[in-house]
C-alpha cells in the first residue's frame, strides 16, 4: 500500500523533529542550570532511535 510507506516516512520525520527539539531543550537547560548527564544520556538514546528509524526506512 502506498499510504503505509508515507505513514512510516512521516513518523521518521516527526522523530527527527522531536530529536532536534530535544537537543535545543537540553542545550538550553545546560546553559541555564548546568549540565545534567541523564538529560544528555536520554538525548543520545533518542538520537540513536531516530538514526535506527532512518536506516531501517532506507532498507
Amino acid at each position: 500500500m502506498p499510504g503505509s510507506a508515507n505513514g512510516s516516512n512521516g513518523a521518521t520525520k516527526t522523530m527527527g523533529v522531536l530529536t532536534v527539539g530535544a537537543l535545543v531543550v537540553v542545550t538550553a537547560y545546560t546553559v541555564a542550570l548546568g549540565s545534567n548527564g541523564w538529560l544528555w544520556f536520554g538525548w543520545v538514546v533518542l538520537g540513536l532511535l531516530t538514526l535506527a528509524m532512518v536506516v531501517t526506512q532506507g532498507s
